[in-house]
């Protein structure tokens, strides 16, 4: 017995040993129950070096003070992990424990944790100690239960040691109180800790494998004096915060520091830093990734709904270094991903238990240079090879960190999606819509009379049947799912391109996985457009691709995505069927983009303001209501494989003065920007349709390698073609509420798998 007691203890202490990255918790009061007894929620996150059910990867709770009632539910869950850790096995994994407690009363009460060991530390911490104070008794000033600071960090952070840094600590208080963070245990040097406004400065330090462990305690006050009221009869006062001097960590704070209040609540927020090498460059943007647009700045609040997916999109750039990975914290169930736009999606749905609460998300992104990227395991220390000769040619750059916070509210709209083979159905209440009529409502591109809203719609409900390839639908794709997207919004007239009285925005989307069956439900090949112009009646547009000169028989539109050599010709043609014979088709421009999606760069000009500007582009034949055209084909370097070919078309009365149609090729450099001002002008007269977008593809180019293989083989590019250009005059603006589809048995054919 003695024996087995003497092995278990060593493989405890040998499992224990230096594994912790750091901890947070936090509270949230979730109502009272029929008996009189309380629910509070307690959201304990924790970083180890690995994601274990072991009991060696787990803070264990016990209660230190006070009543702390008893656990009733658990959920836990892994946020997310990384390979950049200065460890053996150089990974971590953060994970979250989400319990429900039953509490026999409001009163305060408090919960500890405490035990071995950290990473390998600079500043001599090797346990950890973690202390949680409750207090959900009524406040005076508000009527209801006190809330906890919503706190949060990146568990792992990195720094150049010659690139002074500021981390701005998320400490948003929903009852609106002083929220100020102070040292639990050492500080450390080349750091300094702005308590008032839990601001984290480094300034310098020297580079070292191992990392510094902040343990800091955040509390909160409040802004005056309150009252606390509990359920058996006491109350106790609660003082706004007159000292930054903080209380000793040996000894109660009323005896060494009179000057000390007691704070409303108490929280952990543990995390690790690790200072690297010297970086080339402390600019943001060269070495040190820069954000960019559209990710949310610093402290911004984003609302979410339940039951509906929210999406907050980072992006950032780096000159001379490869943006490689994002680092995420955030609640149970979040997720990242990477778009085939080079862009981070981090996703989370609310659940009803949410409501009403608070969720801080924070992110970094990381780059690597070269020599680091191609380095298995990660780049960790060069200079360990070097004879400690630090190396500026590799490493991994973090970004500053940024955290947001996501509110979660009352649902807004009542809608439904449902997604179907090759259409997505949403069904917004109209009873949701504060007495808007469908008439001033639109989806993204409603040119297309399938696009009508009017079309579906009832007396209850505003319906739209939205087509994967068509009415402005966007197409996303990542690693694990291809995501077609579109948003019903407001407009001041049916036929306008811009508002001023942006009312509702409702953005919808179906996501398929890649895993699933694939047949024919979905065809990527663009269909023909119908529209409908007042004076000139309907005309349909078709834009199909030729296998040759010929222009006999179109190709099979089954066959898309449509394959081609570099240089080899791609014959187009685009045709207008009309019910007026005195009508002509004009094409004023055509360009060439990686997406069918008017807000993504690069577009590369094919045809402008009714000239070619491609000098390969060839005009085979222009007839009253055919445009015969073809091009050699090209590649953009280093993007993706999947493009579109987009045209800007309209119809004119044919022989009328003064038509679009009429002024043909318009040279830029000559006539400026006054060549619009005409014939908006003539408008009026009706000769002439608006302007028309329309698309066709995707085509892919063939590498030489491929040539010799079935053309049924679908591989990766790492080159793209060419692609649809968009030249919507208008982007469009992200949608407040997002709808998270239901998928059914989906079925479509396969686009290109992109290479990130």
């Amino acid at each position: 017995m003695a024996v087995t007691a003497v092995l278990l203890l060593l493989l405890v202490s040998g499992a224990s040993a230096s594994h912790y990255f750091g901890g947070t918790m936090t509270f949230s009061y979730k109502g009272r129950n029929p008996d009189g007894t309380f629910r509070v929620e307690l959201r304990n996150r924790e970083t180890f070096e690995q994601c274990s059910d072991s009991s060696f990867y787990s803070h264990y709770w016990h209660c230190s003070s006070g009543n702390c009632g008893y656990n009733s539910r658990t959920q836990s869950g892994e946020l997310d992990r990384s390979t950049n850790a200065p460890q053996s096995n150089n990974q971590w994994c953060e994970s979250e424990i989400v319990s429900t407690r039953i509490l026999p009363s409001n009163r305060p009460f408090q919960m500890r944790e405490r035990n071995c060991c950290w990473i390998p530390t600079r500043n001599t911490i090797h346990w950890w100690d973690l202390e949680t104070s409750v207090d959900l008794g009524t406040r005076s000033d508000t009527g209801e239960p006190n809330k906890s600071p919503d706190v949060a960090i990146l568990p792992f952070l990195r720094v150049p040691q010659n690139c002074p840094r500021t981390y701005n600590l998320s400490s948003f208080d929903p009852d609106g109180d002083r929220v100020r963070c102070r040292y639990g245990n050492f500080g450390s040097a080349g750091f300094h800790l702005d308590q008032d406004s839990c601001t984290l400065h480094y300034r310098s330090a020297s580079a070292d494998p191992r990392v510094f462990a902040f343990e800091l305690v955040v509390e909160d006050f409040p802004q005056r004096p309150i009252t606390l009221a509990y359920t058996d009869g006491s109350s106790r006062a609660a003082l706004p915060a007159t000292s930054t001097q903080a209380p000793s960590t040996t000894t109660p704070p009323y005896i060494t520091n009179p000057l000390y209040v007691t704070p409303l609540s108490k929280l952990p927020l543990q995390f690790s830093v690790l200072v690297d090498p010297s970086a080339p460059s402390c600019q943001d943007g060269q070495y040190l990734p820069k954000f960019v647009h559209p990710t949310p700045e610093n402290a911004a609040h984003i609302r979410a709904e339940v039951n509906k997916e929210v999406e907050i999109r980072v992006r950032a750039q780096a000159a001379y270094a490869t943006v490689h990975d994002m680092i995420i914290s955030g609640p149970l169930n979040i997720s990242k991903h990477r778009t085939t736009h080079d862009e981070f999606v981090i996703r989370w749905t609310p659940t009803a238990e949410d409501l009403g609460d608070h969720f801080p998300v924070c992110f970094a992104v990381e780059a690597v240079t070269q020599s680091a990227a191609t380095t298995s395991p990660p780049y960790i220390y060069p200079y360990f090879h070097n004879h400690g000769s630090p190396s500026s040619q590799s490493g991994i750059y973090q970004s500053d960190m940024r955290c947001v916070v996501v509110d979660v509210k009352p649902r807004q709209f009542e809608a439904n999606v449902i997604c179907g083979e090759s259409t997505m159905r949403v069904e917004v209440e109209k009873s949701s819509l504060s007495g808007l009529h469908e008439d001033h409502l639109r989806l993204s591109d409603p040119s297309n009379t399938a696009c009508s809203l009017q079309r579906y719609s009832n007396s209850t409900h505003v319906i739209a049947v939205v087509p994967l390839n068509a009415c402005g639908t966007q197409i996303e794709e990542d690693n694990e799912s291809l995501i077609f997207k579109n948003e019903i919004t407001t407009v001041d007239n049916g036929r306008d391109l811009i508002t001023r009285k942006h009312l509702v925005e409702v953005q919808f989307k179906c996501q398929y996985s890649k895993q699933g069956n694939v047949s024919l439900g979905f065809t990527a090949h663009r269909e023909n457009i119908t529209v409908w112009e007042k004076g000139l009646g309907t005309f349909t547009y078709q834009f199909e691709f030729y296998p040759d000169n010929q222009f006999r028989t179109m190709i099979d539109p089954s066959s898309y995505p449509l394959e081609y050599d570099v240089g080899s010709r791609i014959y187009m043609e685009i045709e207008a069927t009309s019910q007026l014979n005195t009508t002509e088709l004009f094409v004023e421009s055509c360009r060439a983009a990686p997406y069918d999606n008017p807000n993504y760069w690069p577009t590369y000009s094919i045809i402008e303001n009714g000239c070619t500007v491609d000098s390969t582009v060839q005009i085979h034949s222009s007839h009253q209501k055919q445009f015969k055209f073809s091009m050699e084909a090209f590649k953009f370097i280093g993007l993706h494989d999947q493009v579109y070919i987009s045209c800007s078309v309209l119809m004119c009365e044919a022989g009328a003065p003064g038509t679009r149609c009429s002024q043909g090729c318009i040279n830029s450099t000559r006539s400026g920007g006054h060549r619009h001002q005409h014939h908006h002008r003539k408008r009026e007269v009706v000769t002439q349709t608006a302007r028309h977008l329309i698309s066709q593809g995707p085509l892919r180019l063939r590498r030489s390698a491929e040539r010799t293989e079935s053309p049924a083989v679908n591989v990766n590019l790492n080159l793209v073609f060419i692609a649809g250009c968009l030249l919507a005059a208008v982007g469009m603006i992200c949608g407040v509420v997002v709808y998270k589809t239901r998928v059914s048995r989906v079925k479509y054919q396969p686009l290109p798998v992109f290479e990130s």
